[in-house]
């Protein structure tokens, strides 16, 4: 869980979030670095939130879930959601691209889209909270 914690934060991060972040004092010195005491810190913390079975299974669970499996095309799937929809995409978000966001939005009828901005590239879901209620609460109010 701690390194695949630490991996996921060079992946899922915006590279400029990243560098301005976890940049050196001294770009000369050899260690130890901001960034591996930060992401020893971010692994402790997931490995203390979740159990790694638990984790494992979920993450399976998600990459193996296709709403169109034994169906008619994804398109046409979608095309037949009634409910009130909001999409959520976060820019620079590189594990869920915005196009795949946009996808849902144009092939969910009436949907609507909000495209956030955020420093934190993928994590921003977990950290743009205030951007993340606004949004919800002005599409609820509506």
């Amino acid at each position: 869980m701690k390194v695949a914690r630490s991996i996921a934060l060079i992946s899922y991060r915006h590279y400029d979030a990243y560098s301005i972040s976890q940049s050196e004092s001294d770009p000369q010195a050899l260690g130890p670095y901001k960034s591996e005491s930060y992401q020893r810190y971010q692994g402790e913390k997931l490995s203390k939130r979740f159990n790694a079975f638990s984790y494992y299974f979920l993450s399976k669970g998600m990459d193996a879930h296709h709403l169109a499996r034994g169906r008619e095309k994804l398109e046409d799937v979608l095309a037949k959601i009634k409910p009130r929809t909001l999409v959520i995409g976060i820019l620079n978000d590189i594990l869920f691209p915005i196009n795949e966001q946009r996808f849902l939005a144009v092939k969910i009828p009436g949907a609507e889209i909000a495209e956030i901005e955020s420093f934190f590239g993928h994590d921003g879901f977990l950290l743009e909270y205030e951007k993340l209620t606004n949004t919800i609460n002005k599409f609820l109010e509506k």
